[in-house]
């Protein structure tokens, strides 16, 4: 599908297909979501450009992302999806800026591209530039960012809260240190996601500058400036998150062997305590003609009670000691 936003006071979307085309000329942003190669074809023909394919956007060499092309800048970075469900998508979204136009190429749909366009019937006239889009667009993904990773703190603690509750706190009930472990892994593989995000987004910002550093305005050089200060923050913000992480999946399966241990220890105290009974039955469950104690008339109550003792014993000894 093809989106152009033309600038008619404010930026109008038009759905293209192949009897309006020719309005791709007058667009100053066209979205290409999810493309099909007639779509890129009609582009093409449209604007003369080479609009990349999947496979050469999915390419991890910097040189196939970052690259110019006569006045065009190619820029490809990796954007996150669905950050808010169990299975968060990530893929790279292309960037492709002209003197005139602003093409963006997906196949998926960033949060960040719903709130720029939500957004876009607010602008100024003067943002109505491609170099002015691409940094609002590329200052509502950071923004993106930032929210997904305030979100996964805000779980770290929740699960912080859980794995190191006090033994006298049952607000949380019976622990599933499964799910739980699930959950951390869940945030790891969204952090992960988030820290590749930066890093691409952080290269494209740092390429558009220098190759944008004469053109742009000050005001835009600003933006950029505080636009990078906030991708050093935030990558800042991801390794303390994938630190944390690390630190409670460790804790979490050190908890698990706490409880497996407490468990073998208690089977292991209640197999000693009543070893001692077990001996004395053993001992009076033989068949020998000679054992005294078989026709005395106290001789069952004396094998109880030496039963009795020899539990009570060992569990006061094992109380004592604060084993149990």
């Amino acid at each position: 599908m093809i989106i152009a936003y033309l600038d008619r006071k404010i930026l109008e979307p038009h759905e293209i297909n192949s009897d309006n085309q020719a309005l791709l000329k007058e667009a100053v942003w066209i979205d290409l979501i999810s493309p099909t190669s007639a779509d890129e074809a009609i582009v093409e023909n449209s604007l003369g450009l080479d609009i990349p394919t999947r496979e050469e956007m999915l390419e991890i060499e910097l040189s196939s992302r970052l690259y110019r092309e006569d006045n065009t800048l190619f820029m490809t970075a990796t954007m996150l999806a669905q950050s808010d469900s169990l299975e968060p998508k990530y893929d790279a979204v292309t960037f492709v800026l002209t003197e005139k136009q602003l093409i963006t190429v997906r196949y998926i749909e960033p949060y960040a591209f719903k709130v720029f366009i939500a957004h876009l019937q607010k602008f100024h006239a003067d943002h109505h530039y491609p170099s002015n889009l691409l940094i609002e667009l590329l200052d509502a993904t950071v923004d993106r960012l930032a929210d997904i990773l305030e979100l996964v703190g805000h779980h770290l603690d929740e699960y912080s809260k859980i794995i190191f509750k006090s033994d006298n706190d049952n607000s949380y009930g019976k622990l599933n240190y499964r799910q739980i472990m699930q959950q951390i892994g869940a945030s790891g593989d969204l952090t992960s996601k988030a820290r590749e995000s930066l890093a691409t987004l952080e290269r494209l910002i740092t390429f558009f500058g220098k190759m944008m550093s004469s053109t742009i305005d000050p005001e835009s050089q600003l933006r950029m400036a505080t636009l990078s200060a906030d991708m050093i923050s935030l990558s800042d913000h991801v390794n303390f998150l994938s630190n944390k992480i690390t630190f409670l999946l460790s804790a979490t399966l050190g908890m698990v062997n706490i409880e497996q241990n407490a468990i073998i220890k208690i089977v292991s105290v209640a197999a000693v305590i009543f070893l001692p009974p077990t001996l004395v039955a053993s001992i009076y469950g033989m068949n020998f003609h000679v054992m005294p104690e078989l026709s005395w008339k106290f001789g069952y109550p004396m094998a109880i009670g030496f039963m009795l003792i020899s539990v009570l014993l060992p569990y006061k000894y094992f109380k004592h000691r604060k084993w149990l």
